[in-house]
Parts: structure tokens; C-alpha cells; sequence
């Protein structure tokens, strides 16, 4: 049990950790002890239509503490850090602290760094990008660049290479003139979870058994006709597993295997992500002794 007795009462909180690892239930013991609004920074929670899949907050936890920013977004929009950005700043002022949770790092950072002011990417360039291998990619991109991204994350990659292209400016340049955060660091109380990889592992398998007992698969059958593997909203672990036990591609339990895999491989992707970029947070270690 994390010790919330240190947690001052007028500051806004942020809690990040990986996939599973309880963020979203501090957050709720944090706002039912001393008070705030719960602010969702999962930068797939943002979207309708995948509340079970995406580990929306139930409507009973919602029932119990203010939230923001969940499920607002129509699942065929498409949602950046800088419409987040802008989502989130007028929450920040408000008379309840943000209590902001989530595993989208990027949006994190953005918030407590700032985000460069890149225009927005052409239909056209993007269409071009959609079309260009991963590696083809990558031999455009400047060595700086290169140095500050996943070269494994396909959208970090296109984006990267999408922004030289529509600018003729690499994204490391749009970087550097980044303005003022909206949220510094030090004028929060930033806490990150960092589980046992084997504790982490087995909640994975355990919660999404737990989806498709709550209903995943008929949330999964609610959106079949309207499927489209491009939106962003489509990115939700275990979706495109789901679907295609629903068009008769995967079994059942194949399905469920194969989609407790991505999650964990997501869950490892993160953790990295946070070891390098939120050495500053408080990080608090849950092991697997820990329930």
C-alpha cells in the first residue's frame, strides 16, 4: 500500500507508471483523501468506444471522485499531445488541483517541459509517410532527432519524418525553441510506479481476463462495423485481437494470449520510456510481494 500521507493537499499531482499498475486507483484514494479532480492523461482513454479495453474508470469510480478528459474524444477523431494540451490547461486553474494519471509519458513531458509549436502535418505528407518502410524512414531523420525518440515506436518515427518534410526543419530544431510548460515540474508532486516486471506481468493476464468477463468482447462486437485499423482509437491493446476472433480469424483464447502479449510488450516499452525520462519523479518500486 503507497503511503499518501506525504502528498501535500494544494499541489496538483501527477502519477504515471505503466499499463496495470494501479495509477488509476491512487488516483482515486488520493481524491477521495484530500481532495481534486482526476485528470486522465492515457492518450488512449481520451477516445469513446473502448471504455473496458482501455481501462476507462467505471461508473462507479466515477461516481466517487470528478473526472476529465475520459472518453471525450469521438473514436474516429484524431487527438494529439497539443489537443491534450490544450484540453488540459483550463483544468489546471480550476477550483478542484489536478490529479493527472496516465502512461502517455509524452503527454507528461509536454505538460511539464513544453511542447514545440510544430504546424500541422499535411494530408498529403501523411498519406506519403503511410506508404514508406520504418527504416526508409529513419535514413532521413537527423542523428539529434534520432538520439531523442523510439526508433522502435512507428508513429514517433513517421511523426519525426513527417515534420521534416512538411517543414524542411528536423524535429529535433522545433524541439529546442520550445516554449514554457504549463505545469513545471517543481511546482507538483510527481510520483511514478515502477512494478516488479512479475508482479506487472501477472495483473496484466489477470485484468484482461477480467475485460472479457466485464464485456470486452461485446464492446469489441459494438464496434466491428465501424472498425478501422487506422484511427487512432484503434491502437487499444487488444482490439485488433478481439476483432479478429470476431471475424473468425482468431480463436478465442488465441486471441486473449495474443493480446496479453502486446500488453506486456507495451508495459516494457514504458518502463523503459520512464527509467530515462522521469528520473526527477518520485519513483515508488511495487514488488511482487505487493497485492
Amino acid at each position: 500500500m503507497i503511503d499518501t500521507r506525504n502528498i501535500p493537499s494544494d499541489l496538483p499531482v501527477l502519477i504515471a507508471g505503466p499499463t496495470a499498475s494501479g495509477k488509476s486507483a491512487l488516483a482515486l484514494r488520493i481524491a477521495r483523501e484530500s481532495g481534486g479532480v482526476i485528470v486522465n492523461a492515457d492518450a488512449l482513454q481520451v477516445f469513446d468506444g473502448w471504455r473496458i479495453l482501455t481501462a476507462r474508470p467505471s461508473e462507479e469510480e466515477t461516481a466517487l471522485a470528478q473526472h476529465a478528459l475520459y472518453g471525450h474524444v469521438p473514436f474516429d477523431a484524431d487527438y494529439s499531445v497539443g489537443h491534450w494540451l490544450r484540453d488540459v490547461k483550463p483544468l489546471l486553474t480550476g477550483a478542484e488541483r489536478p490529479i493527472i494519471v496516465g502512461g502517455t509519458g509524452l503527454y507528461f513531458t509536454a505538460l511539464t517541459e513544453g511542447l514545440a509549436e510544430i504546424p500541422a502535418t499535411p494530408p498529403e505528407v501523411r498519406a506519403e509517410a503511410d506508404l514508406i518502410p520504418l527504416a526508409d524512414l529513419l535514413i532521413d531523420l537527423d542523428a539529434e532527432t534520432i538520439s531523442r525518440i523510439d526508433i522502435n515506436n512507428r508513429a514517433r518515427v513517421q511523426r519525426a519524418w513527417e515534420v521534416w518534410r512538411a517543414t524542411g526543419r528536423p524535429l529535433s530544431q522545433w524541439q529546442d525553441e520550445t516554449p514554457p510548460p504549463l505545469l513545471p515540474l517543481d511546482r507538483t508532486k510527481a510520483i511514478c510506479l515502477m512494478p516488479d516486471k512479475q508482479w506487472l506481468n501477472q495483473r496484466i493476464e489477470t485484468r484482461f481476463g477480467q475485460m472479457v468477463a466485464q464485456g470486452a468482447l461485446s464492446e469489441a462486437e459494438a464496434m466491428l462495423k465501424r472498425w478501422n485499423p487506422k484511427l487512432l482509437s484503434s491502437k487499444a491493446i487488444g482490439a485488433p485481437e478481439l476483432i479478429a476472433h470476431l471475424k473468425g480469424e482468431m480463436m478465442l483464447d488465441a486471441a486473449i494470449e495474443s493480446a496479453v502479449i502486446a500488453t506486456r510488450q507495451y508495459a516494457k516499452r514504458q518502463r523503459t520510456w520512464f527509467r530515462a525520462r522521469m528520473k526527477s519523479w518520485e519513483v515508488i518500486p511495487i514488488l511482487s510481494t505487493e497485492s
